[in-house]
């Protein structure tokens, strides 16, 4: 059987550029259309709105300049208005040819707005369709309001509609300008539409105030509709427009006797790049293009991964450039981890695994993100962290930093259940915590080992800054070793392999020698 072509119109340039505190420049409007057009391969696209700016009116000159260069002249398209033909000398000069004539779709808006009967108002439209004919301008036209009009007065609407059916228009828009329809609404008004006039080309323009942008598109098509408007990321004034990534994913998933020319795979680059120009932040659960749509935070549903992949769908993340991942978190369970270790190219023993498990489950507790960078990280943590008896505990500490006063620690040490507190001054809050401990010792006649380097760092690729690791060379008796902290503050951090060091001199004051501690400096480089 063959299937029914739809047109994709991406109107990112325009509508989109109405979401509040968004502007594109010439140059980001040029990256964009080109991307829309060549990568995406989307069938036409809105780029303007006639009059606005001279911003504007350069952007639009540019694209227009590339445009014919390749051939792409009638598939851009710019937002008019009936104005006595100020649009039509505005196309001209930056050299568009394809006008989407802004008229009105419902007698509310024609009478309260414009104050005109219905035969004035399709008398100066009658003008500007001409007028642009003349100038070999193509006219689109778009009934503003039109969901409204066929709820409250379909008479005017289907009136309008007769009359333009008889004008040089290639086809007609029908918005949802204040995104109002259910779907039903929007299945029953398309089809009237599609039966009386069969052979017009009509286009649907969802708002998506409701949430429903997504549905009225898919009952649109349903009843045949020959065109759908979208932008990236679902971008647009108040809640935005019909959003491009999910509609072509519904489409092509549910509607198989339908075909539309998008290329899925760019879906997301191109997302990511508007993302970028525009500082519009996609939201992290937003289908197709969010960063937490294809991750798998329940260790039940990496366990059924594992099992046959019982928790995948048709929505495959491959599809759109993207991978799955697997969430790092006190939900995750092993299944998760162990994920996550493959992709390293890790392998741990159950014991290990369950600390492991058991440290992320803390730190998932603590609201803390952990990412799959961090990982080696905390395993180095986790298990060198069980390579020795913790005879020494830092039981509790007071941190304090003020302008004009030398920062200064009080310190509570626990050694073999004798608790000591002493308080200190120094360079820094750390330095006070090690001033404080030099004198606990001291009292002890026992000597700390030199600190002869401080490192910081986060994981390589890490996009998160929840964790960092504090790396301390220390030397005792002439040996040099490392002990490392892992925590989300970087003094608490060095305290952590602070404490470590304690209780792996505190081996060797027992054993004479110092204990071989179990390191995978392999999993940090």
């Amino acid at each position: 059987m063959k299937k029914r072509k739809i047109e994709i119109m991406d109107t990112t340039l325009r509508d989109g550029e109405q979401t509040s505190g968004v502007s594109f420049s010439a140059a980001e409007k040029l990256t964009i259309a080109q991307l829309l057009l060549e990568e995406l391969h989307i069938d036409r696209i809105e780029i303007a709105s006639a009059r606005v700016s001279e911003g504007e009116f350069q952007g639009v000159k540019g694209i227009m300049a590339w445009a014919n260069e390749k051939n792409y002249t009638h598939r851009i398209e710019v937002l008019t208005f009936v104005d006595g033909g100020l649009s039509i000398d505005w196309m001209l000069n930056a050299g568009a040819k394809v006008q989407n004539l802004l008229t009105k779709g419902s007698l509310n808006h024609l009478v309260h707005q414009l104050k005109k009967t219905p035969e004035q108002h399709f008398e100066e439209i009658a003008q500007t369709i001409n007028l642009a004919r003349q100038e070999g301008i193509e006219t689109n036209v778009y009934l503003e309001d039109w969901s409204n009009g066929m709820r409250n007065s379909p008479e005017y609407v289907f009136e309008f509609l007769d009359f333009l059916t008889q004008q040089n228009v290639k086809r007609i828009l029908l918005p949802d300008t204040l995104g109002v329809l259910i779907p039903s609404e929007t299945a029953t008004f398309i089809a009237q539409i599609i039966q009386k006039y069969p052979n017009t080309h009509f286009d649907f323009h969802a708002h998506n105030d409701y949430d429903l942008s997504v549905a009225n598109v898919l009952e649109a098509v349903k009843e045949g509709i020959h065109g759908l408007h979208v932008t990236v990321n679902g971008m647009g004034e108040r809640a935005g427009n019909a959003p491009l990534e999910s509609t072509v994913a519904v489409i092509n998933d549910f509607l198989p006797e339908i075909e539309i020319g998008v290329k899925e795979s760019s879906l997301y680059s191109v997302s990511k790049l508007v993302e970028t120009f525009t500082g519009y932040r996609i939201p992290a659960n937003k289908p197709i293009v969010g960063d937490n749509v294809f991750t798998q935070t329940a260790g039940i549903h990496a366990d059924g991964d594992n099992k046959n992949n019982l928790y995948f769908n048709d929505l495959l993340p491959e599809r759109f450039g993207r991978q799955r991942k697997y969430a790092l978190g006190k939900t995750s369970g092993k299944a998760n981890i162990e994920k996550n270790l493959q992709e390293l190219g890790l392998q741990l023993n159950p014991e290990d695994l369950k600390l492991v498990t058991q440290r992320i489950i803390e730190l998932g507790d603590k609201k803390e993100t952990v990412t799959k960078e961090d990982l080696p990280y905390i395993i180095s943590d986790v298990l060198d962290s069980h390579s020795y008896q913790e005879r020494i505990v830092v039981e509790s500490y007071i941190l304090s930093h003020a302008k004009g006063l030398r920062p200064s620690t009080t310190l509570s040490l626990k050694i073999n259940g004798e608790i000591i507190e002493e308080h200190a001054q120094g360079d820094g809050q750390f330095d006070a915590f090690m001033n404080a401990l030099a004198k606990i010792y001291k009292s002890k006649n026992w000597t700390l080992p030199t600190l002869i380097d401080y490192a910081v760092r986060i994981p390589p690729g890490s996009s998160s800054d929840a964790l960092c690791e504090t790396i301390i060379t220390w030397v005792n008796n002439g040996k040099e070793f490392k002990t490392r902290g892992l925590d989300s503050d970087q003094t608490v951090a060095a305290i952590i392999a602070t404490q470590k060091m304690l209780n792996v001199i505190s081996e060797e004051r027992c054993k004479g020698s110092v204990k071989q501690r179990i390191k995978i400096f392999s999993l940090l480089l």
